[in-house]
C-alpha cells in the first residue's frame, strides 16, 4: 500500500496485512513513546506522519504541517522517514554508525530507512533518533535547509 485515503492512524493500520500491521504498530508505539512534546501524529502524504502543527509553525513551503518523521507500508517494503537525520549531517553520521553497530543491514535513502520485517530494524535506535530532536531544533534544521535553496 503506497497511498491511503485514511484520515486516522488507526484506520491506516487497519488497512494493512497482518504481518505489516504488527510491524507498523510496534514501530508506531516506539515513535509515540519517544516523540518530543509539540509534535503530533497524523496521516499526511499517505503515511503515518509526525508533524509540527501549523498552529505552532505555519511557515512551510507547501502550507502543510512540517513533517518531522513518517512511517509507511510500501509495495515491497516498509519505511521510516527521519527528516531530522536527513537534515543534520552530524546526526546522520551518528545514526549510520549506531545502525551498523547493531549488525543489521542498513537500507537507507536520503531520509528513509527501508525494511521488510521488524526484525530488520533496530527499533530502539529509531526511538533514540526520534527523541534527539525537539521541535525548536527541528525548526532550525528546516529553516537552515530552506536558506540553502
Amino acid at each position: 500500500m503506497a497511498q491511503t485515503n485514511q484520515q486516522s492512524a488507526d484506520g491506516y493500520i487497519e488497512e494493512l496485512p497482518e504481518d505489516r500491521k504488527t510491524a507498523i504498530s510496534a514501530i508506531r508505539s516506539v515513535i509515540l513513546a519517544n516523540l518530543p512534546a509539540g509534535y503530533e501524529e497524523t496521516v499526511q502524504h499517505g503515511m503515518l506522519s509526525y508533524v509540527i502543527p501549523l498552529a505552532t509553525y505555519p511557515v512551510t513551503y507547501n502550507k502543510l504541517p512540517l513533517v518531522f518523521a513518517a512511517l509507511a507500508s510500501q509495495k515491497n517494503y516498509m519505511t521510516v522517514h527521519l527528516m531530522n537525520i536527513y537534515g543534520n549531517p552530524a546526526d546522520e553520521e551518528w545514526f549510520v554508525q549506531r545502525y551498523k553497530a547493531t549488525g543489521k543491514k542498513l537500507n537507507m535513502g536520503k531520509s528513509c530507512v527501508r525494511f521488510k520485517t521488524i526484525d530488520d530494524l533496530p527499533v530502539d535506535l529509531i526511538g533514540e533518533a526520534i527523541a534527539r530532536t525537539p521541535v525548536s531544533a527541528y525548526i532550525q534544521i528546516y529553516e537552515s535547509a530552506r536558506k540553502k535553496n
